[in-house]
Protein backbone atom coordinates (compact mmCIF):
# COMPACT_ATOMS: atom_id res chain seq x y z
CA UNK A 1 0.00 0.00 0.00
CA UNK A 2 1.43 3.39 -1.00
CA UNK A 3 1.99 6.02 1.68
CA UNK A 4 -0.54 8.84 2.12
CA UNK A 5 -1.23 11.81 4.37
CA UNK A 6 -3.78 11.41 7.17
CA UNK A 7 -5.35 14.60 8.53
CA UNK A 8 -7.60 14.66 11.60
CA UNK A 9 -9.32 18.05 11.73
CA UNK A 10 -11.16 19.16 14.85
CA UNK A 11 -13.79 21.30 13.14
CA UNK A 12 -15.93 21.33 10.01
CA UNK A 13 -14.04 24.37 8.76
CA UNK A 14 -10.68 22.60 9.07
CA UNK A 15 -12.06 19.55 7.28
CA UNK A 16 -13.34 21.59 4.35
CA UNK A 17 -9.98 23.36 4.00
CA UNK A 18 -8.16 20.01 4.02
CA UNK A 19 -10.50 18.69 1.30
CA UNK A 20 -10.12 21.78 -0.89
CA UNK A 21 -8.04 20.15 -3.60
CA UNK A 22 -8.31 19.29 -7.27
CA UNK A 23 -6.68 15.93 -6.55
CA UNK A 24 -9.33 13.14 -6.84
CA UNK A 25 -7.17 11.03 -4.50
CA UNK A 26 -7.98 13.40 -1.60
CA UNK A 27 -10.98 11.93 0.20
CA UNK A 28 -12.91 12.33 3.45
CA UNK A 29 -13.12 9.27 5.71
CA UNK A 30 -15.94 8.35 8.06
CA UNK A 31 -15.77 4.85 9.48
CA UNK A 32 -13.47 3.76 6.65
CA UNK A 33 -14.91 0.24 6.35
CA UNK A 34 -15.42 0.35 2.57
CA UNK A 35 -12.49 2.67 1.91
CA UNK A 36 -9.99 0.36 3.59
CA UNK A 37 -11.21 -2.60 1.53
CA UNK A 38 -10.78 -0.62 -1.67
CA UNK A 39 -7.26 0.40 -0.64
CA UNK A 40 -6.29 -3.16 0.25
CA UNK A 41 -7.58 -4.37 -3.11
CA UNK A 42 -5.56 -1.56 -4.76
CA UNK A 43 -8.70 -0.11 -6.30
CA UNK A 44 -8.01 3.25 -4.67
CA UNK A 45 -4.69 4.85 -3.70
CA UNK A 46 -5.24 8.04 -1.67
CA UNK A 47 -2.78 10.88 -1.43
CA UNK A 48 -4.64 12.37 1.53
CA UNK A 49 -7.39 11.08 3.81
CA UNK A 50 -9.31 13.52 5.97
CA UNK A 51 -10.77 11.76 9.00
CA UNK A 52 -14.08 13.23 10.19
CA UNK A 53 -14.03 11.59 13.62
CA UNK A 54 -12.96 14.70 15.51
CA UNK A 55 -15.38 17.25 14.10
CA UNK A 56 -18.56 18.44 15.77
CA UNK A 57 -21.27 20.64 14.34
CA UNK A 58 -24.02 18.04 14.52
CA UNK A 59 -22.01 15.44 12.62
CA UNK A 60 -22.48 12.85 15.37
CA UNK A 61 -25.57 11.60 17.17
CA UNK A 62 -29.20 12.18 16.34
CA UNK A 63 -32.21 13.92 17.77
CA UNK A 64 -35.87 14.56 17.12
CA UNK A 65 -36.64 18.08 15.95
CA UNK A 66 -38.50 20.42 18.28
CA UNK A 67 -41.75 19.96 16.39
CA UNK A 68 -41.32 16.17 16.51
CA UNK A 69 -41.59 15.89 12.72
CA UNK A 70 -37.99 15.11 11.69
CA UNK A 71 -35.12 12.94 12.90
CA UNK A 72 -31.81 14.75 12.39
CA UNK A 73 -29.08 12.11 12.14
CA UNK A 74 -25.43 13.18 12.07
CA UNK A 75 -23.31 11.77 9.26
CA UNK A 76 -20.76 10.31 11.71
CA UNK A 77 -23.43 8.38 13.65
CA UNK A 78 -22.54 4.69 13.59
CA UNK A 79 -24.92 1.94 12.58
CA UNK A 80 -24.69 0.44 16.05
CA UNK A 81 -25.91 3.70 17.58
CA UNK A 82 -28.97 3.57 15.34
CA UNK A 83 -29.47 -0.14 16.01
CA UNK A 84 -29.44 0.29 19.78
CA UNK A 85 -31.58 3.44 19.97
CA UNK A 86 -34.96 3.18 21.64
CA UNK A 87 -36.07 6.38 19.87
CA UNK A 88 -35.15 5.04 16.43
CA UNK A 89 -36.99 1.79 17.18
CA UNK A 90 -40.08 3.76 18.21
CA UNK A 91 -40.22 6.25 15.35
CA UNK A 92 -38.29 4.50 12.55
CA UNK A 93 -38.67 0.76 13.24
CA UNK A 94 -37.68 -0.20 9.68
CA UNK A 95 -34.15 1.05 10.45
CA UNK A 96 -33.91 -1.27 13.45
CA UNK A 97 -35.27 -4.14 11.33
CA UNK A 98 -32.77 -3.48 8.53
CA UNK A 99 -29.81 -3.50 10.95
CA UNK A 100 -30.44 -7.13 11.91
CA UNK A 101 -28.97 -8.39 8.62
CA UNK A 102 -26.69 -5.47 7.72
CA UNK A 103 -23.10 -6.79 7.50
CA UNK A 104 -21.98 -7.84 10.99
CA UNK A 105 -21.56 -6.28 14.42
CA UNK A 106 -17.91 -5.39 13.77
CA UNK A 107 -18.88 -3.36 10.71
CA UNK A 108 -21.91 -1.79 12.40
CA UNK A 109 -19.72 -0.60 15.28
CA UNK A 110 -17.56 1.42 12.87
CA UNK A 111 -19.51 2.21 9.69
CA UNK A 112 -21.19 5.62 9.59
CA UNK A 113 -24.43 6.90 8.11
CA UNK A 114 -22.77 9.56 5.95
CA UNK A 115 -19.93 7.40 4.71
CA UNK A 116 -22.36 4.66 3.72
CA UNK A 117 -24.32 7.09 1.56
CA UNK A 118 -21.28 8.80 0.06
CA UNK A 119 -19.81 5.46 -1.01
CA UNK A 120 -22.51 5.11 -3.68
CA UNK A 121 -22.55 1.29 -3.72
CA UNK A 122 -25.95 0.15 -5.07
CA UNK A 123 -25.80 -3.08 -3.02
CA UNK A 124 -25.98 -1.31 0.36
CA UNK A 125 -29.04 -1.86 2.55
CA UNK A 126 -29.78 1.57 4.00
CA UNK A 127 -29.91 3.85 0.93
CA UNK A 128 -33.17 2.35 -0.43
CA UNK A 129 -34.66 2.52 3.06
CA UNK A 130 -33.75 6.21 3.49
CA UNK A 131 -35.21 6.88 0.04
CA UNK A 132 -38.54 5.20 0.67
CA UNK A 133 -38.81 7.06 4.00
CA UNK A 134 -38.56 10.36 2.13
CA UNK A 135 -35.25 11.30 3.78
CA UNK A 136 -33.07 14.20 2.68
CA UNK A 137 -29.35 14.85 3.09
CA UNK A 138 -27.77 18.12 4.21
CA UNK A 139 -24.56 18.66 2.26
CA UNK A 140 -21.92 21.27 3.10
CA UNK A 141 -18.95 22.63 1.19
CA UNK A 142 -16.78 25.70 0.83
CA UNK A 143 -19.51 27.41 -1.18
CA UNK A 144 -22.26 26.80 1.38
CA UNK A 145 -24.81 24.08 2.01
CA UNK A 146 -27.68 22.43 0.20
CA UNK A 147 -30.38 19.93 1.08
CA UNK A 148 -31.50 17.31 -1.44
CA UNK A 149 -33.64 14.14 -1.35
CA UNK A 150 -31.57 11.00 -0.81
CA UNK A 151 -32.73 9.66 -4.17
CA UNK A 152 -31.00 12.61 -5.91
CA UNK A 153 -27.67 11.71 -4.30
CA UNK A 154 -27.15 8.62 -6.47
CA UNK A 155 -26.40 9.06 -10.17
CA UNK A 156 -24.84 5.71 -11.15
CA UNK A 157 -22.75 2.74 -10.10
CA UNK A 158 -20.52 4.04 -7.27
CA UNK A 159 -21.36 7.58 -8.42
CA UNK A 160 -23.01 10.34 -6.41
CA UNK A 161 -23.92 13.97 -7.01
CA UNK A 162 -21.46 15.13 -4.33
CA UNK A 163 -19.05 17.74 -5.65
CA UNK A 164 -15.33 17.53 -4.82
CA UNK A 165 -14.77 18.81 -1.28
CA UNK A 166 -18.42 18.43 -0.23
CA UNK A 167 -19.47 16.49 2.86
CA UNK A 168 -22.72 14.90 3.93
CA UNK A 169 -23.47 16.53 7.28
CA UNK A 170 -26.86 15.08 8.25
CA UNK A 171 -29.66 12.82 7.14
CA UNK A 172 -33.09 14.36 7.77
CA UNK A 173 -35.84 11.77 8.07
CA UNK A 174 -39.52 12.77 8.33
CA UNK A 175 -41.49 11.09 11.10
CA UNK A 176 -44.64 9.67 9.52
CA UNK A 177 -46.49 7.71 12.20
CA UNK A 178 -49.32 6.64 9.87
CA UNK A 179 -46.94 5.04 7.36
CA UNK A 180 -45.62 1.48 7.61
CA UNK A 181 -42.29 0.43 6.13
CA UNK A 182 -40.38 -2.79 5.45
CA UNK A 183 -37.06 -3.75 3.87
CA UNK A 184 -36.77 -7.08 2.06
CA UNK A 185 -33.17 -8.22 1.71
CA UNK A 186 -32.97 -11.15 -0.68
CA UNK A 187 -29.63 -12.98 -0.63
CA UNK A 188 -28.39 -16.13 -2.33
CA UNK A 189 -25.90 -16.78 0.47
CA UNK A 190 -25.78 -15.86 4.18
CA UNK A 191 -28.38 -13.31 5.31
CA UNK A 192 -25.74 -10.68 6.12
CA UNK A 193 -24.11 -10.96 2.66
CA UNK A 194 -24.62 -8.57 -0.26
CA UNK A 195 -28.20 -8.85 -1.52
CA UNK A 196 -29.12 -10.11 -4.95
CA UNK A 197 -32.07 -7.78 -4.58
CA UNK A 198 -33.05 -5.18 -2.00
CA UNK A 199 -36.59 -3.83 -1.82
CA UNK A 200 -37.78 -1.07 0.50
CA UNK A 201 -41.48 -0.25 0.70
CA UNK A 202 -43.47 2.35 2.63
CA UNK A 203 -47.25 2.36 2.61
CA UNK A 204 -49.91 4.69 3.96
CA UNK A 205 -52.79 2.27 4.61
CA UNK A 206 -56.44 3.24 4.74
CA UNK A 207 -58.21 0.10 5.84
CA UNK A 208 -57.60 -2.42 3.04
CA UNK A 209 -56.86 0.39 0.59
CA UNK A 210 -53.35 1.63 -0.20
CA UNK A 211 -53.74 5.39 0.09
CA UNK A 212 -50.12 6.10 -0.83
CA UNK A 213 -46.96 4.08 -1.40
CA UNK A 214 -43.22 4.39 -2.05
CA UNK A 215 -41.16 1.50 -3.48
CA UNK A 216 -37.38 1.52 -3.98
CA UNK A 217 -35.35 -1.23 -5.63
CA UNK A 218 -31.60 -1.70 -5.01
CA UNK A 219 -28.76 -4.19 -5.61
CA UNK A 220 -30.24 -5.49 -8.88
CA UNK A 221 -29.84 -2.03 -10.46
CA UNK A 222 -27.01 0.51 -10.65
CA UNK A 223 -28.51 2.82 -8.01
CA UNK A 224 -31.48 2.85 -5.60
CA UNK A 225 -34.42 3.26 -7.98
CA UNK A 226 -38.02 4.34 -7.36
CA UNK A 227 -40.50 1.96 -9.00
CA UNK A 228 -42.91 4.67 -10.06
CA UNK A 229 -45.09 2.56 -12.36
CA UNK A 230 -45.56 -0.11 -9.69
CA UNK A 231 -46.44 2.63 -7.20
CA UNK A 232 -49.09 3.97 -9.60
CA UNK A 233 -50.68 0.53 -9.88
CA UNK A 234 -50.89 0.19 -6.10
CA UNK A 235 -51.80 3.75 -5.12
CA UNK A 236 -55.50 4.00 -4.36
CA UNK A 237 -56.08 0.26 -4.85
CA UNK A 238 -57.60 -2.27 -2.51
CA UNK A 239 -55.11 -5.01 -1.68
CA UNK A 240 -55.75 -8.19 -3.68
CA UNK A 241 -53.84 -10.80 -5.68
CA UNK A 242 -54.72 -9.22 -9.03
CA UNK A 243 -53.40 -5.80 -8.02
CA UNK A 244 -50.18 -7.27 -6.63
CA UNK A 245 -49.62 -9.26 -9.83
CA UNK A 246 -50.06 -6.13 -11.95
CA UNK A 247 -47.71 -4.18 -9.66
CA UNK A 248 -45.08 -6.90 -9.94
CA UNK A 249 -45.26 -6.90 -13.73
CA UNK A 250 -45.07 -3.10 -13.81
CA UNK A 251 -41.99 -3.21 -11.56
CA UNK A 252 -40.23 -5.72 -13.81
CA UNK A 253 -41.11 -3.77 -16.96
CA UNK A 254 -39.74 -0.45 -15.69
CA UNK A 255 -36.32 -1.71 -14.52
CA UNK A 256 -33.13 -2.71 -16.29
CA UNK A 257 -31.91 -5.69 -14.28
CA UNK A 258 -28.63 -7.25 -15.36
CA UNK A 259 -27.12 -10.66 -14.76
CA UNK A 260 -24.24 -10.89 -12.27
CA UNK A 261 -22.70 -13.43 -9.89
CA UNK A 262 -25.76 -13.26 -7.65
CA UNK A 263 -28.20 -14.38 -10.31
CA UNK A 264 -29.47 -13.99 -13.83
CA UNK A 265 -31.69 -11.15 -14.94
CA UNK A 266 -34.66 -13.52 -15.28
CA UNK A 267 -34.09 -14.89 -11.76
CA UNK A 268 -33.94 -11.42 -10.22
CA UNK A 269 -37.06 -10.33 -12.06
CA UNK A 270 -38.91 -13.25 -10.54
CA UNK A 271 -37.51 -12.32 -7.12
CA UNK A 272 -38.86 -8.81 -7.64
CA UNK A 273 -42.34 -10.07 -8.54
CA UNK A 274 -42.49 -12.38 -5.52
CA UNK A 275 -40.94 -10.15 -2.88
CA UNK A 276 -42.82 -7.02 -3.89
CA UNK A 277 -46.09 -8.83 -3.24
CA UNK A 278 -44.81 -10.22 0.05
CA UNK A 279 -43.51 -6.83 1.21
CA UNK A 280 -46.78 -5.06 0.44
CA UNK A 281 -48.75 -7.73 2.27
CA UNK A 282 -46.35 -7.44 5.20
CA UNK A 283 -46.81 -3.69 5.65
CA UNK A 284 -50.57 -3.95 5.09
CA UNK A 285 -50.83 -6.65 7.75
CA UNK A 286 -52.40 -9.08 5.28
Amino acid sequence: MASFELIEPQSVEEALVALDSDDPAVRPMGGGTALMLMMKAQLFAPTRLVSLRGIGGGFSGFSLSGDGETFCIGAMTTFSELEQSVEIARHLPVITQTMKTLANVRVRNVATVGGNLAHGDPHLDLPPVWTTLGARVRIIGQSGERVIPVEELFVGYYETSLEPGELIAQVLVPVRPDWRSFYAKVTTRAEHDWPALGLAVSVLPEGERIADVSIVLSAAVDRPTRLVNAENVLRGSVLCDEVLTRAGEAAVAETDIETDNRGSSAYKKQLLRVHLGRAIRKVMGA
